[in-house]
């Protein structure tokens, strides 16, 4: 019986709602679509038919906490699991091989950027793969919030992989985002199973504040209602710096945790949080993905949420331990410049799509690129550029064939003598050859393999396979860098030229501003409804309530005159601004050619070229990042013709 192995393999009594309907499709040999709110037990619906099936499941996840805690937990139930990722040795990947080709490894979890590597896939293939499991799947569909190019790519090998079932896992779809999981994955629509989004526990709050009260209100609700442990959300990471150092001065335990914090930094922050020993944590977006921590009493969103998923999912991080929890919105309309800011500045110039284009076209069959160095030269941001090669690769343009590293640097856990010593005469002549044309540092020597490989005579083959037995034998210590990706032009590409593939792309951008735009656009509708704010945003996810929720803060207030949100007076642009503009225009810096460069620019938006020319710190960087990036893009076209 069902329960019986779920009580067995993880000590559960009982199903949570819909995770019985999901595990018995998945044993009928059937594709599913679990949509659970966060907290709701997704990893339960993969894991407990890993364990049954015959055959290895294959996670595909991009949380790398989430990854390492599931992994440590099913390891510590008896349950032969695995993750690959770029913390992973090479000792431990190649045990993972070997149960993989033994059929002992029964739960496997991976990145989905493990997905382009020809080696790893080929290992796939000769391996019996039972499910193909996709969390955060919603970053498949272009109607989601949270769209990642490499997911576009998971259909299709889930076709190579001949995958005889697969399981698609998320926590914020849309009705639109759910149709677009189930037609790519060719999920019946009776297999389609979401759990109820409404949690009781959940007070849910909107508070209209101005920018210049904010700080303060949060300050008094934190100080007087020490609701405590909680969860502030912020868009920028200043701002979690600001914020945090305003509440520790006024009492409160609080850390900043955002990308810019060194790694060491932000994981010492995340462990204090858990751990009770930091009341508050103060984040941006990046915080949250994949943790487990019970009893979190608010979650307060200091700034507007980009989108409605994006709410809904913080605010899922509160109370799951089923205790009462507030979860509160201090909205005020300044956020709306700088978040409308972000989705426009995103979109690349036309002729630096046709740059990128007319580079890939002029390539041989087959080829390889550096990502990083293609972001640079074209000044298109990293992520940009990567959903452009996935739309050319949709389109039938071209098809990546596989990722490897161009340089590696050895560092000697022996004395070098004592590691080339071990080896036959031969074998000792070829690798002080190949160390010798490394440069040295005061412990590692960096070899560039191809550059060793010219200058020693050796196949580039030998010279990895040399490396990777030192490694997995414990000699050396090694870290690769310098990734590049190969492609192959398919035969569509020589029917497409630069300027038609350029200008569909730049198309297809602007759409994805409008996309965006909206979703920014119902999350002040919800702010500014003087209705149930449980009720609407469930109706977003699909979901209806039968009457009011009674416990959201319009339930319990009666109020029901819509509030709109508070706005600065600000958005126009001084004249001692418009001199700053005209002086940074007549300089004519090479990182900022174009109009769209200087808009990003002056919003304080970040790229390829900026970060090269070390210009960030100038005084115009950000100079407008209140203004609305459109009225700031036609000030600089109108200077330009001036």
């Amino acid at each position: 019986m069902l329960l019986d192995e779920l009580q067995k393999h993880f000590g559960h009594t009982a199903f949570r709602t819909g995770q019985a309907q999901v595990i018995e499709t998945l044993l009928a040999g059937r594709s599913a679509l679990a949509v659970f709110p966060t907290g709701g037990g997704k990893s339960i619906c993969y894991q407990l038919p890993g364990v049954l099936l015959d055959g290895l499941t294959v996670v595909v996840s991009p949380l790398i906490a989430l990854m390492k805690d599931q992994v440590d937990v099913l390891k510590a139930r008896g349950i032969a699991a695995a993750r690959l990722d770029s913390t992973v040795g090479l000792p431990e990947i190649h045990a993972i091989y070997d149960g993989m080709r033994s059929g002992a490894l029964k739960l496997l979890y991976i990145a989905p950027e493990r997905l382009v590597s020809e080696t790893f896939m080929e290992r796939l293939e000769r391996t019996r793969i039972a499910l193909l499991a996709i969390d955060e799947s919603h970053c498949i569909s272009e109607w989601g919030h949270n769209f990642r190019p490499e997911y576009l790519r998971l259909a299709r090998v889930a076709e190579k992989l001949r995958a005889p079932r697969v399981l698609a896992l998320t926590a914020t779809a849309t009705p639109e985002v759910a149709a677009d999981i189930c037609r790519e994955f060719r999920i019946a629509r009776a297999d389609y199973v979401q759990a109820p989004f409404h949690r009781p526990n959940l007070a849910l709050h909107v508070t209209p504040v101005s920018a210049r009260d904010r700080l303060g209100l949060l300050t008094r609700r934190l100080c007087e209602e020490k609701r405590f442990p909680a969860i502030v959300y912020v868009t920028l990471q200043n701002t979690a710096e600001e914020v945090a150092a305003h509440l520790g001065r006024a009492g409160v335990e609080a850390r900043a945790y955002h990308a810019g914090l060194a790694d060491e930094v932000r994981a010492a922050a995340q462990d204090d949080f858990m751990a009770g020993r930091v009341a508050v944590i103060v984040a941006t977006i990046a915080f949250g993905m994949g943790i487990d921590k019970a009893d979190i009493r608010a979650v307060y969103h200091f700034n507007l949420p980009k989108t409605l998923e994006n709410y809904q999912q913080e605010i899922g991080r509160a109370g799951r331990d089923g205790l009462p929890s507030h979860c509160e919105m201090l909205a005020c309309g300044d956020d709306l410049t700088v978040l409308q800011n972000f989705s426009l500045g995103d979109t690349p110039e036309e002729s630096a799509l046709r740059e990128l284009v007319a580079h890939l076209l002029k390539q041989g069959r087959d080829f390889d690129l550096s990502r990083y160095d293609l972001s640079r030269q074209t000044d298109i941001r990293p992520l940009v550029l990567e959903t452009v090669l996935t739309y050319l690769e949709k389109e039938g343009v071209l098809e990546p064939i596989g990722a490897f590293y161009t340089t590696f640097q050895v560092s000697f856990r022996r004395t070098e003598a004592e590691v080339i010593a071990k080896h036959s005469p031969e074998r000792q002549k070829f690798l002080q050859a190949l160390f010798a044309s490394g440069k040295r540092g005061s412990r590692w020597i960096t070899l560039e393999v191809e550059e060793s490989a010219k200058a020693i005579g050796e196949p580039r083959e030998r010279i990895l396979k040399a490396l990777g037995y030192f490694e997995e034998r414990g000699d050396i210590e090694m870290r690769p860098a310098g990734v590049r990706h190969r492609f192959r032009l398919l035969a569509g590409a020589a029917k497409r030229s630069a300027d038609e593939l350029s200008g569909w792309l730049y198309a297809l951008f602007v759409e994805r501003e409008g996309k965006d735009l909206a979703r920014l656009d119902r999350v002040v509708a919800l702010a500014e409804d003087p209705g149930c704010t449980t009720r609407h945003l469930l109706r977003y996810f699909g979901e209806e309530l039968a009457a009011d929720c009674g416990h959201c803060g319009h339930c319990l207030s009666g109020t029901a005159v819509p509030q709109p949100l508070p706005h600065s007076p600000n958005g126009t642009i001084s004249p001692a601004q418009v001199a700053a503009m005209k002086g940074l225009l007549e300089e004519k810096l090479p990182a900022l050619r174009h109009s769209r460069q200087i808009t990003r620019f002056l919003c304080g938006i970040s790229s390829p070229a900026v970060a090269r020319a070390r210009i960030a710190k100038r005084p115009e960087f950000g100079l407008l990042a209140n203004v609305p990036f459109q009225s700031v893009l036609q000030r600089v076209a109108l200077l330009e013709h001036d």
